[in-house]
């Protein structure tokens, strides 16, 4: 058997909140007014995510469900209906590449190709060392430094083939590789800089404020 196989076939074994997630998904219910702690699903479903080696099982659910007194369907339609979960076993590194429009028309697919020739894996596959898992998503809400590329809870803008393959080359060898823009562009800045709103002004509550009235 396979890696990949073992990952696919990985049992659902029992789930439980660790003592410090306890105490974490509590903090998170607090934020919600009495008699709305179901409201927290997504955070918590988030979080037994996180602690589940990127996945959400069976037991995962119906854990949550109990920790705040809901039907379990109703913790599976939350969980079924957002990309965000994943349902089955992933990778030690989740590569969810965009490819709505924005993404597309920056060059989305040359990017998809390279990770796929950089993994040897197509889409919704995991590679033999059980290393990646290649997803394909919707928008990830940066689209004016577009191509944009999530993996695990850092992003990675303003892709090319070649920057994509050199992040998952740094990724494989257990380095960290730099998130956000790869052309140094600040934050969504123009990439040839600012070019209004370039002074400091006095904003109109007395504090320091960009631009001028």
């Amino acid at each position: 058997m396979t890696v990949q196989d073992a990952i696919k076939q990985a049992p659902n074994e029992p789930f439980s909140f660790t003592d410090e997630n306890v105490a974490e998904a509590e903090r998170i219910i607090a934020k919600y007014p009495e008699g709305r702690q179901q409201s927290a699903v997504m955070p918590l479903l988030y979080l037994a995510q996180k602690q589940n080696k990127g996945w959400l099982s069976q037991p995962a659910l119906e854990y949550i469900a109990g920790f705040l007194g809901m039907p379990v369907i109703r913790v599976a339609e939350v969980a079924t209906f957002y990309t965000m979960y994943n349902l089955q076993p992933i990778g030690r590194h989740h590569v969810q590449v965009c490819t709505n429009l924005s993404c597309w028309l920056r060059g989305s697919d040359e990017i998809m190709d390279a990770c796929r020739e950089a993994l040897g894996i197509e889409i919704g596959g995991t590679t033999e060392d059980g290393a990646f898992t290649l997803s394909e998503v919707e928008c990830l809400c940066a689209c004016v430094n577009a191509p944009i590329v999530q993996i695990d809870d850092d992003f990675y803008e303003d892709l090319t083939a070649e920057s994509i393959r050199t992040i998952l080359a740094e990724l494989r060898a257990g380095r960290t590789p730099k998130t956000g823009s790869q052309i140094g562009r600040t934050s969504s800045e123009p990439i040839g800089g600012l070019t209004t709103l370039t002074t400091t002004g006095t904003g109109p509550g007395g504090g320091a404020g960009r631009g001028e009235a």
